[in-house]
């Protein structure tokens, strides 16, 4: 068992641990708890009624956060032509072709998402097991492979994220700032419990959302009640 800290101990003094909770409730709690010196980020980590190893209850997919994660992507773009002056217009903070991939062949990552079109995939799947690996490969299913670049852009700067089952069966997220006011933490964690629920595969039987709790990156985390998004 890992050992806490004092100020850990402490804060989880402010939770019941066997209690689960509403989920401004929760929140507010998760805020309180949070002693660190940095803006922790709030994460929701959401339990449900599927089999991670059947590929037909495989649940991924992207929800538009509506106030934002508080964390500033840097978006690198594999484009050519207009639709690399397009991805400029839009805000991209890195847009190229062959000379980018050589970059990162190189080693070179200081971005948080991609996003390519169509026509460079050919290019880019050079870049499979490095991109892979760190999860920033695009994805046709992430909207990160697409024409409409603009789009795709102005999405993941505005607060979108992309989620997707782990091993146990569990889908983590962030939802924000422990800075955030309660009430747009809520509304964020909402917007994925929603997507989540939309997201539900046909062959998944039983209770679909298990458990949901929150946590700040330091510290203790509060349950949510399920049944209020079932």
């Amino acid at each position: 068992m890992a050992k806490h800290g004092k100020k850990f101990r402490e804060a989880a003094k402010l939770i019941d641990r066997d209690a689960t909770y509403e989920s401004l409730e929760a929140i507010e709690l998760v805020k309180k708890a949070a002693t660190a010196k940095f803006d922790e980020t709030v994460e929701a980590a959401v339990r449900l009624g599927v089999d991670p190893r059947k590929q037909d209850q495989a649940v991924r997919g992207v929800v538009v956060l509506p106030h934002g994660t508080g964390k500033t992507q840097r978006v690198l773009v594999f484009a050519k032509g207009d639709k690399l002056k397009e991805a400029e217009a839009a805000g991209a903070d890195y847009v190229g072709d062959a000379e980018l991939i050589n970059k990162i062949q190189q080693g070179w990552f200081e971005f948080d998402v991609c996003v390519a079109t169509p026509d460079m995939m050919g290019e880019v799947g050079k870049l499979g097991r490095i991109l892979g690996g760190k999860g920033l490969m695009p994805n046709p299913k992430a909207g990160t492979v697409t024409n409409d670049v603009t789009r795709a852009i102005q999405e993941i700067k505005a607060g979108k994220i992309e989620y997707r089952l782990d091993k146990a069966g569990q889908i983590h997220a962030p939802i924000g700032k422990v800075s955030f006011d309660s009430e747009k933490l809520n509304e964020n964690l909402k917007a994925l419990i929603d997507a989540l629920n939309r997201a539900k595969p046909a062959s998944s039987k039983g209770i679909y959302l298990k458990n949901i709790s929150i946590s700040s990156t330091m510290g203790p985390g509060a349950r949510v009640e399920a049944a209020a998004y079932r």
